[in-house]
């Protein structure tokens, strides 16, 4: 990471944090390590962090006490948090109502909720992070088509979840005016809406 933003200062922006699927006993350890991190070298943002308990839920409590740290320095740096979710939605809203404060910003990463899901995100100050999954879920689209441009920054999760006609393949940066392409028809604008609304989303979110 710090290589590539050496080689490429002005396109490439770095963020760090403990994600939760790397949470376990040593998870203090872990935190100690993404400390110095920030501490010393130029991040945007803070994450992935947040909860997973779609593959285990063994550390659960420990992932919810690494979540709530991360807030809390995303806080002190005045930097965003990027959320990763998955089967925890309830669980990241209780943490994000208990810490919620006019300091807590970021992004829900990969979103892939409903439309209760969206609207307490947004209702939170939250962006949706809409990636290829857009393109071959059969729900997400009736979602998106409600939300507004200002809510949306676009996304890869890079190299997995490339959108269609990639679904399956490794999925690269590149690979962003497919997903772009996929919210104009959802909204019934022009791609170069989508494009210039999602990219100063994004510029402002990351303050980039």
């Amino acid at each position: 990471m710090l290589e590539l933003k050496k080689a490429y200062p002005k396109i490439m922006h770095l963020m760090a944090g403990l994600h939760p699927c790397s949470v376990n006993d040593n998870y203090l350890d872990e935190l100690s390590h993404v400390e110095k991190v920030l501490e010393n070298h130029p991040i945007v943002a803070i994450g992935e962090i947040g909860i997973d308990l779609y593959w285990d839920t063994t550390f659960q409590e420990q992932q919810i006490k690494a979540f709530k740290k991360q807030i809390e320095w995303a806080k002190q740096l005045d930097k965003p948090i990027v959320i990763h979710a998955r089967n925890s939605f309830r669980e990241i809203f209780e943490v994000l109502e208990e810490v919620n404060d006019d300091k807590l910003f970021g992004v829900l990463h990969c979103f892939t909720g409903g439309k209760k899901h969206a609207k307490k995100a947004i209702e939170l100050g939250f962006k949706l992070g809409i990636g290829g999954v857009l393109t071959f879920d059969q729900g997400l689209p009736n979602v998106i088509k409600k939300v507004d441009l200002e809510h949306l920054v676009l996304e890869t999760d890079s190299p997995f979840l490339a959108p269609v006609p990639h679904k399956g393949e490794t999925n690269e940066s590149s690979y962003i005016p497919l997903i772009a392409q996929k919210v104009a028809e959802l909204k019934g604008v022009s791609l170069e809406e989508v494009a210039a609304v999602t990219t100063e989303n994004a510029q402002k979110l990351f303050g980039i």
